[in-house]
């Protein structure tokens, strides 16, 4: 208890489109996805693995964890967000110390809810709407699946 967040019911559906399908609908983009990255990691290393679906992501554009205003990590379990951005952070204790100041930071899933079925949808919107809130940005977000699959997106809010 405490520990990892409630399995709530739940499901989400997100409408993705390239900016002419956006223009033809006469629909607002929110954000632009800038790449979508999966790894799969040894089963035991479940809390790693969004830390290593960030880097693969972050490989694929060029870009680095300073150009990331926001990131968003689900809380499978507390130790996921820390694991993986002390991992990140690559034992730089005040880096690690940034990164843990810009992740999930209006709380994980332990204070909002892990909804199986709409937790991917729910980080990707909670970094884009907080995104959009700031004023705009580059955010990074990450989930982890059972035996330590993870994916990680990067948007962009204009």
């Amino acid at each position: 208890a405490g520990n990892a967040p409630g399995l709530d019911a739940g499901a989400t559906a997100l409408i993705i489109m390239n900016n002419e399908a956006a223009k033809k609908h006469g629909t607002k983009k929110l954000a632009k996805i800038l790449t979508v990255q999966s790894i799969a990691h040894e089963a035991n290393g479940l809390a790693e693995a969004p830390a290593y679906a960030i880097r693969k992501a972050l490989v694929k554009t060029g870009l680095t964890l300073d150009d990331m205003k926001l990131i968003e990590i689900n809380e499978a379990f507390a130790a996921v967000p820390l694991t993986s951005t002390r991992i990140l952070s690559e034992g730089n204790d005040k880096k690690w110390q940034e990164l843990k100041d810009k992740t999930n930071v209006n709380g994980g899933a332990i204070a909002v809810g892990h909804p199986i079925g709409a937790s991917g949808g729910r980080i990707l919107m909670t970094l884009i709407n907080e995104l959009r809130r700031r004023g705009g940005g580059m955010g990074i977000c990450a989930i982890c699946g059972g035996l330590a699959q993870a994916d990680a997106a990067i948007v962009c809010v204009d």
